[in-house]
């Protein structure tokens, strides 16, 4: 008896045959594909740097470790859609500690790792539990900026771990269970390199084992595709997250344990951005889902590192190699359409809270005319006087400030207006400033040239690494934009790659401003620097209030609507990476021209991490929040350093991962935000002192007569009739609006 599939007819087994094949013949292609693309990089590793086997076996061990890395990644992506910063933190604390039980207190072997493993998992849970929840509801910028902040938490943990122990530093690996060696070609491969071969394909089948096979990883995967969906089916969310970071700890915990007894602990290590870029390239070539493409991308990696290492002797070249793979990856896969998960996740990744303006109503009223322009006033004073309130050495910081409100403009352009993740934004500013370097020592260039020039060049340089923003956001962008980073600070900037890039050592005089205004003093170049951000400023809000401003915050609220009206999205997203690559790179000029030398880290990932921070904390809806992240954690590295040494813990505590936690937590809107709820708040006593309803302001807040003193037996409290009806007449305005 033939049985028919509803909906198909009597040729439903056919059909599904056919699907079955199908489906059959796209697993085998897509496995032939990664295949022929691991013979073609093996054949380009054998190519360019020949390494023996043992090379390249050691490269697969230490590629591995890295694979436990990126996995655990991929596992918080798919659960949450952020990027856990805190990965290799996680694992390198309980790590720590469980090299400190073996080398320092001699515990046996089996015991001091299993005490690593469990402090692992409680890591994870106490994370997720704590902190994480806590942010379930928060965009996923903000969720990413508090791995930031859990990220530097942890460190400070690792840093002080030896000092429990009553040592000073943590030894860097631990004795092995297995007294031999043996010799692979010029590597030498000790018992803790073995104890990696078979530990990492176990953790690896065992992971596969939990997604498919147990009913709390099919959850997990169900959680992945649509939280929503699985909730409503039952799928107990909280219990199914919380799962996943104790797992995702768990790994980073054994692959920096593993990685203690291969190439040594090191204290900063397995926690930089260096390694967590090498995991985030596997997962972006694996699209954060295929746990096998993932697994074999970071072996390979793996690979080429120890290639590169071992042919050139330094791990410069790896960086650029990195940032071209994950190009190559980003630009394959462009043509696939994003799966529902990757859809759902984009627009949290771009909930930006756009801060209104002053309501027509009060805008021309008396109190806000002179209160605008009061803090106009002080505030226009306050920056003119600032070298005579600081002195001539903080006037250099003052510059410094200057350049860096300026990056935040450019972040604020591409994040906030066309809500592109780029974590690599001082690359940018490292060519501005090398362009500025090599035009003033061998052209001897005006700066007013410079500045033009090097944003030419930075917006030129922008659209390149925008390119795949064509069809691509949120965290791919985010990876290849980092590997951009540490690609150009290591490699493409770097004065011991290129012998026509100035080193650190070249002292570089400030030239006159168009020939004739003298520069040379910190003050007038303070003042300077000031007119340069005061000219991008009012260039920004001009194009903020330009069509190509709406332009680009449409695209950001909705690609598909604004392509039906005939917009080049293509054009659009370049256009936005263009602007904000010309103002980090005329930054870039000023950062140079304040220092009169090109330091080696112009370029630095670690920087450009900051910024970005720096930029969410203070807040993307508006100018005003950007601009008061800057001065709050520039500010506050300031006082650090000015303060008594009895009060520095302070503002120490208030910049470090809790303070940027606790910030997050109370104002998801950032430290703007603040300042408009403050601005509101006033905006509503001038509103009622004067009689005057303001729709967005009382569409969030009922009006109600004073509350009754219930000790005089009062009756309940009641709307007071007058207020109703302005209440009516402003719900009334409210709908009138939003029909027109």
């Amino acid at each position: 008896m033939t049985t028919v599939t509803p909906g198909l007819g009597a040729g439903a087994p056919a059909v599904a045959s056919r699907l079955d094949r199908w489906v059959e013949d796209a697993r085998v292609r897509r496995a032939f594909n990664w295949a022929a693309a691991a013979l073609a990089l093996y054949w380009v590793v054998e190519r360019l740097w020949d390494p023996p086997v043992g090379v390249i076996l050691k490269g697969a061990v230490i590629g591995g470790l890295y694979s436990l890395l990126a996995l655990g990644v991929a596992l918080v992506y798919r659960a949450n859609r952020i990027i856990n910063f805190a990965q290799g933190d996680m694992g390198g604390a309980p790590a720590a500690l469980t090299v400190m039980l073996l080398a320092a207190s001699h515990w046996p072997y089996p015991l001091a790792i299993a005490t690593g493993l469990v402090s692992g998992v409680v890591v994870g849970v106490v994370v997720e539990f704590v902190i994480i929840r806590n942010f379930s509801r928060a965009p996923r910028l903000v969720l990413t900026v508090v791995t930031i902040g859990i990220s530097q938490l942890l460190t400070i943990v690792e840093v002080d771990l030896p000092q429990w122990f009553g040592s000073k530093a943590p030894p860097q690996t631990f004795p092995s269970p297995f007294n031999f060696h043996f010799n692979i070609g010029p590597v030498r491969f000790y018992g803790n390199d073995v104890l990696a071969m078979v530990m990492i394909p176990v953790v690896i089948v065992g992971l596969g084992y939990f997604l498919n096979r147990t009913n709390i990883g099919v959850a997990v995967r169900a959680c992945a595709e649509s939280a929503d969906r699985a909730s409503l089916l039952g799928v107990p969310i909280k219990r199914v997250n919380l799962t996943v970071w104790a797992v995702a700890s768990l790994m980073a915990t054994i692959a920096i344990i593993l990685n203690a007894g291969v190439v040594g602990l090191g204290i900063g290590s397995p926690l930089g951005l260096s390694v967590l870029l090498l995991a985030l390239a596997a997962c972006v070539l694996g699209r954060m889902e295929n746990m096998v493409v993932i697994a074999g991308a970071a072996i390979l990696l793996g690979v080429v590192q120890q290639s590169v290492v071992w042919h050139t002797g330094s791990s410069d070249q790896v960086y650029i190699i990195e940032f071209l793979v994950i190009m190559v990856g980003l630009l394959a896969q462009r043509g696939r359409l994003a799966t529902r998960a990757e859809t759902a996740g984009l627009s949290t990744w771009t909930a930006i809270r756009e801060v209104r303006p002053i309501p027509p109503e009060l805008r021309r009223l008396p109190e806000v005319l002179y209160t605008r322009a009061g803090l106009a006033v002080a505030g226009g004073a306050l920056v003119l006087f600032i070298p005579a309130l600081v002195g001539e050495a903080r006037t250099v910081l003052a510059s410094f400030l200057c350049a860096y409100l300026i990056i935040a403009l450019s972040m604020w352009v591409l994040v906030g207006w066309t809500g592109q993740i780029s974590l690599g934004q001082f690359g940018f500013v490292g060519v501005g400033s090398t362009v500025a370097a090599w035009t003033s020592l061998h052209w001897h260039m005006d700066i007013s040239l410079q500045l033009a020039g090097a944003g030419v060049i930075g917006a030129l340089v922008a659209v390149l690494i925008g390119i795949p923003a064509l069809r691509i956001r949120g965290l791919m962008l985010a990876v290849a934009t980092l590997a951009f980073g540490f690609g150009a600070n290591f490699f493409l900037l770097s004065s011991s790659h290129f012998s026509w890039i100035p080193d650190a050592f070249t002292q570089i005089p400030r030239l006159p401003l168009f020939g004739r205004v003298d520069l040379s003093s910190s003050n007038r170049f303070y003042y300077f620097s000031l007119a340069v951000l005061l000219l991008c400023v009012v260039a920004v809000l001009g194009l903020r209030n330009s069509r190509i401003g709406r332009v680009l915050i449409a695209v950001r609220e909705n690609e598909r609507g604004v392509q039906a009206y005939g917009v080049n999205l293509t054009r659009t997203k370049l256009t936005g990476f263009a602007i904000s690559g010309f103002l980090a790179a005329v930054a870039g000029v000023l950062i140079f021209g304040g220092q009169q030398y090109l330091y080696s880290g112009a370029a630095d990932p670690q920087s450009s991490l900051d910024v970005f921070v720096m930029v969410v904390i203070g807040g993307l809806g508006s100018m005003t929040g950007v601009f008061a992240g800057a001065i709050y954690l520039e500010g506050l590295s300031w006082l650090t350093t000015s303060v008594p040494h009895s009060i520095q813990s302070i503002f120490t505590l208030a910049g470090s991962g809790l303070g940027l936690i606790i910030i997050l937590a109370f104002l998801p809107g950032g430290v703007g935000s603040a300042i408009y709820l403050g601005r509101d708040r006033l905006l509503r006593l001038v509103a009622d002192r004067r009689g005057i309803v303001v729709p967005s302001l009382v569409a969030d807040m009922a009006v109600y007569r004073d509350e009754p003193d219930p000790a005089a037996g009062a009756p309940p409290e009641e709307m007071d009739p007058l207020a109703a009806l302005e209440a009516g007449e402003a719900l009334e305005l409210l709908a009138g609006s939003g029909r027109s």
